[in-house]
């Protein structure tokens, strides 16, 4: 039996990703979007909705943190590349930093004297700038042309409890190819920043610090999950077709979806990317493999 051609393999591997893309808006966006946060959280007027009023990424998520707006602040107010890091995966959001590849466990007071105006360095590579500072309440920062808006804000929820949300709104630059592939790498990934920006700062105003281990296991699962479904794309796309390979790969792209989107532990998340790379492994090894086997 002729083996299938370009055509059969091509047309698996629309449906194979848009099932994944599919899954990926009707489900995971929305999720992400408002990781956290209440109704009410999301409907609120914040500062900096101004910066964009019609965006084309509007996200709102939030978290509560055991303390109040005044312990928070100084956190908040010291974060950047250079300065206290973002209490995230510092592996790669510190990577290069003069002042080393740990986030700050304690507030730095060279770093609680910003004025709107300043900069706020992101990466190496550049940054943000503070676009308005209300101390304990709010900061925003937007870009350094003043378009789009990472807000920080702070509500009391009682005289020990208060609400962190994070507020993110901006438009892609359709018409810029590399201001574009930014825009879209960070559709995708930006959720597991802030996410894990919420629960760093609530880490370390309750008086605890994720171990540095646990935060890079997890980066790896990210990573290794994504890898694995983009090379499973690739092998469908270049290899004879066979319906494991296909529902291999398939199983990476959901693997992806579970990893990147739903509170996945850690310990499961990298039991599920074994899973889903010894899958694509095994499916895809070099042996004859007759067409259409199941």
């Amino acid at each position: 039996m002729k083996k299938p051609g370009i055509l059969v393999r091509m047309a698996a591997t629309l449906v194979q990703v848009g099932l994944v893309l599919g899954a990926y808006l009707l489900w995971a966006r929305p999720y992400q979007m408002r990781w956290g946060a209440t109704d009410e959280e999301v409907r609120r007027p914040m500062p900096g909705d101004e910066l964009d009023s019609h965006p084309d990424f509007l996200a709102t998520r939030a978290i509560t943190i055991n303390g109040t707006p005044a312990a928070i602040w100084p956190w908040l107010l010291q974060m950047g590349y250079g300065r206290a890091g973002f209490y995230g995966y510092d592996i790669l959001e510190n990577l290069g930093s003069p002042r080393g590849l740990h986030s700050a466990d304690r507030v730095l007071p060279e770093f609680q004297h910003f004025r709107v105006g300043d900069k706020l360095p992101l990466s190496a590579l550049g940054g943000l700038v503070f676009h308005d500072i209300e101390p304990g309440r709010y900061l925003v920062w937007s870009g350094v042309d003043g378009v789009g808006a990472f807000v920080w804000a702070l509500y009391p929820v009682d005289a020990n409890h208060t609400r962190l949300v994070s507020r993110i709104r901006w438009s892609h630059h359709w018409t810029q190819p590399l201001p574009l592939a930014l825009d879209l790498f960070t559709e995708f990934t930006d959720h597991l920043a802030v996410r894990k920006v919420l629960q760093g700062v609530k880490d370390r105003v309750e008086g605890r610090v994720e171990p540095l281990a646990r935060a890079n296991t997890e980066f790896a699962v990210y990573v290794v999950a994504a890898l694995t479904f983009g090379a499973a794309v690739v092998l469908t796309l270049l290899r004879p077709f066979t319906r494991r390979r296909w529902l291999a790969s398939l199983g990476a792209g959901a693997t992806w979806l579970l990893t990147w989107y739903a509170p996945v532990p850690v310990g499961l998340g990298v039991l599920l990317t074994i899973l889903a790379l010894a899958g694509v492994c095994l499916a895809f090894r070099n042996r004859p493999d007759p067409a259409l086997s199941p």
